[in-house]
């Protein structure tokens, strides 16, 4: 079962924050408190799942003519959701509400011109968000049905609708869920987190006109808060540099080194870093090609909710051959991409 509640902040991020002595007593007690509330998350997906099955098995798709709706609520610092519905969320005086419609439309049309996908489903599903939710709630998530957004503490986080690369990761998850369903544990669960980071990545430097090389390639680079930053941390996780001393949430960079039980989040380390070797070693923007082929192994596939990250390089090996040609420049950079991380 498809039980993944996809959230941005790794639980045991939030658990060591709340027992961190360095710490005062107020910002401990708000990342225990984000941590528990995530719990409440984790069994909305099991409906959600036979949905975006029938939709898969149906094939329904619409035209690209223009970008699904996009849908704004106000949680008001509750945790009923969906919460309030702003009326002309794009015009709104609320920063949090503007800045959600327009990033949210912007990642519409960057998936619309660049992967030709129509939303999330590729059906032209509404994308609805809720911003304020929880009382300086330390988190983001898809929760199978929408986006849900955090205030942040001002302290340890910053307002998470701040991070074009949060709100890109958090609604690739519903990418995952409408193609590969990737099941939420072990290695299924390690590549879930990091197609979620790629594009997250890949829609940040898309904002920014970045190119492989110039971008930072950080995830959560934008909603640390200054309690987090003066601890020498300058992001949640780094597809360069997973290990790197300034993540947050460091991570294992070969696949040799990951072990059963692991969260998520860690295990997502050897994909993540792949992906950034083959998009800098083949050049130009990440989404252009390395992008492509990680888009076409995920939506070619099928649903393989228990898939293995050697398949998922395999795929992403195949593709690259369709895709570009054998022995082509893009071929060799996925597959040098996979070999630094042991695949």
């Amino acid at each position: 079962m498809y039980r993944c509640h996809c959230q941005l902040i790794p639980d045991e991020v939030l658990k060591r924050l709340g027992c961190d002595p360095k710490l005062s007593k107020e910002q401990c007690e708000r990342a225990a408190y984000s941590a528990r509330l995530s719990q409440h998350f984790r069994d909305i997906r099991q409906q959600t799942r036979k949905l975006a099955g029938f939709l898969l098995e149906s094939h329904q798709l619409a035209t690209l003519t223009e970008n699904p709706e996009v849908t704004v609520f106000d949680c008001r610092q509750t945790q009923s959701l969906p919460g309030l519905q702003v009326n002309n969320a794009g015009k709104s005086e609320d920063r949090s509400v503007q800045r959600t419609y327009d990033e949210t439309d912007r990642m519409a049309t960057f998936l619309r011109k660049e992967f030709k996908l129509n939303s999330i489903d590729g059906a032209g599903m509404t994308l609805m968000s809720s911003v304020h939710y929880g009382k300086k709630y330390n988190n983001a998530m898809w929760n199978g049905l929408q986006m849900v957004y955090g205030d942040g503490d001002g302290e340890l986080f910053f307002d998470f609708t701040l991070g074009t690369d949060v709100i890109g990761h958090e609604l690739a998850h519903g990418i995952t869920q409408y193609t590969l369903q990737l099941e939420y544990d072990a290695e299924p669960g390690g590549l879930n987190e990091s197609l979620s980071d790629c594009f997250g990545s890949m829609f940040r430097q898309w904002r920014k006109k970045q190119d492989a090389a110039s971008a930072d390639w950080l995830i959560g680079h934008d909603i640390l808060g200054p309690a987090t930053r003066e601890r020498g941390y300058t992001c949640l996780r780094d597809l360069s540099e997973p290990d790197g001393k300034h993540c947050l949430a460091p991570q294992p960079t070969q696949h040799a080194q990951l072990k059963p039980g692991e969260d998520p989040h860690n295990t997502s380390g050897p994909p993540n870093l792949a992906f950034c070797t083959a998009c800098k070693q083949v050049g130009g923007y990440s989404w252009e090609t390395i992008g492509k082929i990680w888009y076409h192994a995920m939506t070619t596939a099928g649903m393989m909710p228990r898939m293995s990250m050697s398949e998922f390089a395999a795929k992403t090996r195949e593709a690259a051959a369709t895709l570009y040609g054998k022995k082509s420049a893009a071929e060799s950079a996925v597959d040098e991409g996979w070999k630094k991380v042991g695949l």
